[in-house]
């Protein structure tokens, strides 16, 4: 009877694979108030340390892209959940656009503005970013551009190593300067009063300082004016004499 050997063969220790993935399509007029509140939770905390908001500045503003000709608006899901956004642009639009297009032209350079890139916290750093990186130059090599153009914020340090591990690298952009003016505050400080002289003090009447309605008014109360004491019942009168009787005439 042949002995059985025991196996040396080891328990797999692999894990089940992952089975998620990430798909991209435009989006649609019903994803827009998702997408709205998908951004807000991503810039929430990028927007309290930025002087520039990282994400367009109201919903009616954002409400306005999804009508734009000119703006590609892409959402990144898995299982149906909006993970991912990007949103770029082939010229360069909006009435607060400081973008000079010459500059680029003077270079021979076309690009491709990407105006947001946004990945949801729970799923960066497991390449969803990538994905969408990817899907920004696809978009760039089969509209003829040639070169991807964006905005960060110099402290956003996490977004900046992530795209400069990217060979992203800085244009001559424009940078936020501020100067201290040294000032003073609008009201002026409490001031003394001159001390009160002895002759207005003796002197001043109660009447001192009054305009002339506050006169009459109650601090010569029981007091009748002149013109009314030279018409009343207790002044005296002129003795008129009596007309003298017409004589009469003889006959």
């Amino acid at each position: 009877m042949s002995e059985t050997k025991p196996s040396t063969r080891k328990p797999s220790t692999r894990k089940k694979k992952d089975s998620l993935e990430v798909r991209v399509r435009r989006i649609h007029r019903r994803d827009l108030n998702r997408a709205w509140e998908f951004l807000k939770l991503v810039f929430r905390d990028v927007n309290r340390e930025t002087v520039e908001y990282q994400r367009p500045r109201s919903k009616r503003r954002f409400l306005e892209v999804y009508s734009s000709e000119w703006i590609e608006q892409l959402v990144y899901e898995v299982n149906g959940e909006i993970v991912g956004y990007s949103e770029c642009a082939f010229e360069a639009t909006g009435d607060d656009n400081w973008v000079n297009p010459r500059w680029f032209e003077k270079r021979g350079m076309r690009p491709l503005f990407v105006e947001e890139l946004a990945v949801h916290p729970d799923y960066q750093g497991r390449g969803v970013g990538s994905f969408i990186m990817e899907q920004l130059q696809h978009l760039a090599r089969t509209r003829g551009c040639t070169h991807l153009v964006l905005e960060v914020a110099e402290n956003n340090e996490s977004a900046l190593a992530w795209y400069r591990a990217r060979s992203f690298y800085k244009l001559d952009a424009a940078i936020f300067l501020a100067q201290r003016v040294p000032g003073e505050p609008d009201l002026l400080p409490p001031r003394r009063l001159k001390p009160r002289t002895a002759q207005a003090a003796e002197g001043a009447s109660p009447t001192t300082g009054l305009m002339p309605e506050e006169v009459s008014g109650p601090a010569l109360a029981g007091r009748k004016p002149r013109g009314l004491r030279a018409a009343s019942g207790g002044a005296r009168k002129k003795d008129v004499a009596a007309p003298r009787p017409t004589p009469e005439s003889d006959e």
